[in-house]
């Protein structure tokens, strides 16, 4: 049976970690916080860049003025337009009023673009106008307004990539990305995965009937071996899962979600199928990755995690 060590976190404007290489990666943010510079935050989907984002306003000069995020994943082109500029009265169908977009919101404080590589071309092209000159008009107006905004983006993308295929601008990603902060995975946290376990399980013992206090080994090992793709949020939505499907105080290997064990065969393929391209091709990476479609840093990396280099 494994029951909770107690682990004490760090907590970071919401982000907890217990993880050297995460406190390492907070003292870096915390440095260049206190400039005004423009951050780009890199990081793969549910490791907490809206977390990151956040703390970085709350510990900056600007932490007394106003902070708005938007996920541009999630927005029309003509929505986020409205959302940034802000519109007239009449600008288009259905403004039925005058409204204040986010960069005039925001003046004097801290703007968070999550996912900025989904930003249409046409408005990536209005914001680069922001950053060079401090100004804006909105939808349906020929009035400029001045805006002073310290701007936070952040992507699970290489924008380096999207513009070599001509789906972001580079002259914006070399605005937006003056300072590139790449943020650990949850595999690469130390000790994180113990800790956010048995915080989400208290949390969620608190919340309902059922009170967990402990896993079996079984569970345990699988936890603590996954190599959890969807970072905090999969953990946290595992955590929900074990917790509503099993009945008791202990957690078995019966109550973990399907998907961690179909990704352990994904990845048992993965490695076989490596092993016997390394063995055709003598070993030679680059008819290998030339082979797998991928670059030479990916295939590394691959080989690397399931320990065939």
């Amino acid at each position: 049976m494994k029951k909770n060590p107690k682990l004490v976190p760090e907590n970071y404007s919401g982000l907890l970690t217990v993880s050297t290489q995460m406190k390492q990666f907070v003292h870096k943010v915390e440095r260049v916080a206190k400039t005004n510079a423009s951050i780009l935050v890199r990081g793969n989907t549910g490791t907490g860049k809206d977390l990151i984002a956040r703390h970085i306003h709350n510990i900056s000069l600007r932490s007394n003025q106003s902070y708005k995020a938007i996920n541009c994943a999630t927005l029309t082109g003509e929505l986020m337009t409205s959302e940034l500029f802000g519109h007239v009265k009449g600008a288009y169908t259905g403004a039925i009023s005058d409204r204040k977009g986010l960069l005039q919101l925001t003046d004097k404080g801290t703007l968070f673009l999550d996912e900025i590589a989904e930003m249409p071309l046409d408005i990536q092209a209005r914001l680069l106008r922001v950053l060079q000159d401090k100004e804006f008009s909105p939808v349906g107006s020929s009035q400029t307004l001045k805006t002073d905004i310290r701007l936070i983006s952040a992507t699970h993308e290489s924008l380096r990539a999207l513009v070599a295929q001509k789906k972001f601008r580079e002259d914006l990603m070399y605005r937006i990305r003056v300072i590139p902060l790449f943020l650990p995975s949850l595999v690469e946290r130390t000790g994180d995965v113990e800790m956010l376990l048995w915080h989400f399980i208290e949390k969620l013992n608190n919340e309902n009937p059922r009170k967990v206090i402990a896993f079996d080994e079984d569970s345990y090992e699988v936890l603590m071996n996954y190599e959890w793709p969807g970072n905090v949020r999969e953990l946290q939505n595992t955590c929900e899962y074990m917790h509503a499907i099993g009945e008791g105080s202990t957690v078995t290997i019966d109550d973990l979600p399907q998907d961690l064990f179909e990704l352990e065969f994904e990845e048992n393929d993965e490695k076989m199928k490596l092993a016997k391209l390394m063995q055709k091709f003598n070993g030679k990476r680059s008819d290998v990755a030339l082979e797998m479609g991928c670059s030479r840093a990916t295939l590394w990396r691959k080989l690397k995690q399931h320990q065939l280099t």
